[in-house]
């Protein structure tokens, strides 16, 4: 089981590096420092949320998981 403090650190690293990615390509194509910032950071703020309860909701799922034995030694 992964915790909620987890969870968030992974959410939190990868949409920074998305938002590298999100920001460059979009000052490539326009050109323009502003509406990059502003396409980097609407993006972010959505998919933000949208992959922290995408993370929760497969921690739900049983599919491919080991169990854990029922004892060890």
């Amino acid at each position: 089981m992964e915790t909620h403090t987890r969870t968030i650190l992974k959410t939190l690293t990868w949409r920074v590096t998305a938002l590298i990615i999100t920001t460059l390509v979009t000052l490539a194509i326009t050109r323009r420092l502003e509406a990059a910032l502003t396409v980097g950071a609407v993006d972010t703020i959505i998919k933000l949320g949208a992959y922290y309860y995408h993370e929760r909701c497969w921690l739900k799922v049983s599919f491919g998981r080991l169990r854990p034995p029922d004892y060890e030694i």
